[in-house]
């Protein structure tokens, strides 16, 4: 049994404990937390709380999760999106609310479950049993390209190209704010938050470089339109970096507004290009993913004070 402790800050205060664990606890899935609400097995202050129960600052919560017990995954017959495949790799569109690997609550309905049922066993094992094929990841609720390997080689080579950041990654996202200059960069290491170990921050006594340069694509009052291009892969990089500007992502409530007023499911971001080089053939492959519109990816219905709606307009 191992217990997460929380301490519930000023921005988080006043919002239910399940939505409350939901934004903290970014490897669980919301069904496991309702379960664990059920089970009591959540703790506001020293006393068992309910799922309805209204957070207040400086509330310290405790999360006791039961040991996971070993379990085989299984094959699940998911559509995927498959942008690139041949005998050694694929990439895949990922779909929003899609878990990448399995892990604690997210055993079944993951990318991995889904890559098993199309490739077999023709998936690299480098990264562990609850990883087979995966070189790189990306969040929950963050849609786009993601590498797939169905050998070590491959794999092995590809993970040599991350680690020199030679991989090109560009991604799309909608940030709250007007950007007043057209481009920019943060150069800020990124590293575990010093108090909220399920966030990350930026670290410099402990962080890790990140550096992430942003182009301002289109604006509309009270949001952006950008693309931002990596160096470096930090968990939520993107995420963190707009934040550490004042221009969190939409329908970010962990590192932006907790009241998410577009009432979005997740933040707005995709991963549109990855550009590498073949493990094999040595040829240089550039894959972009093209959507029809933000609206389709993200759902955006953004009210300003002209109630200018611009869900159809953000087209790549």
């Amino acid at each position: 049994m191992e217990t997460i402790n929380f301490k519930v800050d000023v921005e988080k205060a006043g919002i239910r404990i399940d939505r409350y664990l939901a934004d903290v606890c970014l490897d669980f899935s919301r069904s496991y937390l309702q379960k664990l609400l059920k089970d009591q097995m959540v703790s506001v202050n020293g006393k068992v709380v309910k799922a309805n129960y209204k957070t207040r600052a400086g509330d310290e919560v405790a999360l006791q999760v039961p040991d996971m017990q070993p379990l085989d995954i299984k094959p699940e017959e998911i559509p995927l999106d498959i942008l690139y495949e041949d005998e050694w790799l694929m990439v895949v569109n990922k779909p929003k609310d899609m878990v990448v690997h399995p892990s604690a609550g997210h055993m079944e309905g993951t990318l991995v479950n889904a890559v098993m049922a199309h490739c077999g066993e023709h998936l690299s094992g480098i990264n562990g049993v609850l990883r087979p094929g995966i070189v790189h990841r990306i969040d929950k609720d963050t849609t786009g390209a993601l590498l797939i390997c169905k050998e070590d080689g491959a794999h092995r080579d590809l993970a040599e190209q991350l680690k020199e950041h030679s991989i090109k990654r560009r991604y799309r996202a909608v940030v709250q704010g007007n950007i007043k200059e057209d481009e920019g960069t943060v150069d800020a290491p990124v590293g575990r938050h010093p108090i909220d170990r399920k966030k990350m921050a930026i670290n410099h006594k402990n962080g890790k470089e990140a550096v992430t340069h942003y182009k301002v694509l289109e604006r509309f009052g009270n949001a952006t339109y950008i693309e931002c291009r990596l160096e470096t892969g930090r968990t939520h990089q993107i995420r963190v970096h707009m934040a550490s500007l004042g221009y969190p992502l939409l329908g970010d409530t962990v590192y932006g507004s907790s009241k998410n007023p577009y009432h979005l499911q997740g933040q707005a971001l995709h991963a549109m290009i990855l550009g590498f080089r073949h493990p094999v053939t040595g040829e240089y492959l550039n894959l972009r993913h093209r959507f029809r519109s933000i609206s389709r990816n993200f759902s955006i219905n953004c009210v300003s004070k002209e109630s200018r709606d611009f869900s159809g307009k953000l087209l790549v």
